[in-house]
């Protein structure tokens, strides 16, 4: 009998249980792992699902008419046309993500670093995931030539990408692919025939003042398929709703009937109640355009305030542009954290930083990244506040820094920065107080 895959937790809920271990036995914890979204659910959208819950039968798997057409209109308006009938709902973009590595096969090309769950489910579906480097400042989209290099590379060795992932804006890097990359990428994947899925989830959260996030489906719309939800933009991460567009034509008909089919197989159909409240969501009447214009303000805010503090010790930072992660690099402060504190990689700035100081973070091999390095993803999504008193403030707040309780945590991050990026002898001399 054949061993089954190798299944490990994703590293983003393990560091959640992690710190929620330490908070249960009265330690101070800062979370900075996941990117769960702190803030309370719009109070329109509780009357709608409330209001739903007496919808429990199946429905149509590939998700209910009335979201379909309310998800091809959000698309719509971001310009993308997109008919109905090729709109696919999931419970959540993350398994429509794994069923779409299903529906088209092969193996799958994803980006260096590049979000947990990529490679991982990829190896799930029976695949290899092929590993391409991003462009410097441009995370999400594998480096074109190198994508060119390495799917020949692999099919000369007797692999078979059918598919490239990409993710706009970024995680973990918060940064934003250029239009020139887009479209190289589009040139590659029709050279290639490669199908390109294209995970959009971030794309409401770009800065104010910043362009927009360019999709692949500008550039090769006959072969891209976009995912998203509303787990980022209007923090739902437990609603568990996602809707991918297939392309127009026929790829876009096959994969439809292949999705569709998976889907059957695997959720039946997405949850009638949060469907209902999806589709009113999806549809962005004033109040939700509200909420997401005063979140990503809220974001903003706080991550280019977290972003000074570990500037301010020296870590590299590529300038962060959407979303609420930061993927600092240590390797400037290489010779310090190794002379006070014995770290040497990632998974051991990490380790410090949760065993000795209650931060929580991933290390950047959790997204791919190569065993020496000293990359890390902080995210700022959870110091909005405890309480859903507090969260709203935070909404509110012409300054969010001013409040005590994001001042605080921010104030705390700022401190251990600085201790962690003293030497020995200075740590000795004038103890910190983190």
């Amino acid at each position: 009998m054949p061993e089954p895959v190798p299944v490990t937790m994703s590293p983003t809920l393990a560091a959640d249980e992690a710190l929620e271990r330490r908070r249960r036995a009265g330690e101070q914890v800062l979370s900075l792992a996941s990117g769960e979204i702190g803030l309370p659910v719009l109070p329109a959208l509780r009357e709608r699902l409330a209001a739903a819950a007496g919808r429990n039968a199946y429905g149509p798997v590939a998700g209910s008419a009335e979201l379909r057409a309310a998800a091809a209109g959000y698309w719509g308006r971001r310009g993308h046309p997109a008919d109905p009938d090729l709109v696919v709902c999931g419970p959540g973009s993350k398994p429509l993500l794994f069923a779409l590595m299903l529906a088209v096969g092969g193996d799958v090309v994803v980006p260096v670093p590049s979000w947990v769950s990529y490679a991982a489910q990829a190896r799930l579906a029976g695949a290899r995931p092929v590993e391409v480097p991003t462009l410097p400042g441009e995370g999400g989209v594998p480096d074109p030539a190198a994508l060119r290099a390495a799917v020949t590379a692999a099919r000369a060795a007797g692999a078979d990408p059918r598919c490239v992932v990409v993710t706009l804006p970024d995680n973990p890097t918060g940064t934003i692919a250029t239009a020139r990359t887009l479209r190289r990428l589009a040139e590659a994947a029709r050279d290639l025939d490669l199908v390109i899925v294209s995970d959009e989830i971030y794309c409401d959260l770009v800065f104010e003042g910043g362009e927009s996030a360019p999709s692949p489906a500008v550039f090769a719309p006959e072969r891209t398929v976009v995912t998203t939800g509303l787990t980022k933009n209007l923090a739902l991460g437990g609603w568990r709703t996602g809707v991918a567009l297939l392309p127009a034509g026929p790829l876009g008909r096959r994969l439809r009937q292949r999705l569709t089919a998976v889907a059957s197989q695997i959720w039946s159909t997405a949850p009638a109640p949060v469907q209902e409240a999806a589709a009113y969501a999806f549809e962005e009447p004033p109040e939700v355009v509200g909420y997401v214009a005063a979140a990503l303000r809220l974001h903003e805010t706080v991550v280019r305030a977290a972003a000074g503090s570990f500037a301010a010790i020296g870590a590299e930072l590529t300038p962060v542009r959407a979303t609420c992660y930061l993927y600092p690099d240590f390797e400037p402060l290489r010779e310090q954290l190794l002379r006070a504190h014995g770290v040497a990689d990632a998974v051991g700035l990490a380790t410090l930083l949760a065993e000795r100081y209650g931060v929580g973070v991933l290390p950047g091999t959790a997204f791919g990244e190569a065993g020496g390095t000293l990359r890390i993803r902080a995210a700022t999504s959870r110091l909005y506040g405890a309480t859903e008193a507090e969260q709203n403030a935070a909404l509110t707040k012409s300054d969010p820094l001013r409040l005590p309780w994001i001042k605080a945590s921010l104030d705390r991050l700022a401190a251990v920065l600085d201790d962690l990026s003293r030497s020995a002898a200075d740590r000795d001399a004038t103890p910190a107080r983190v």
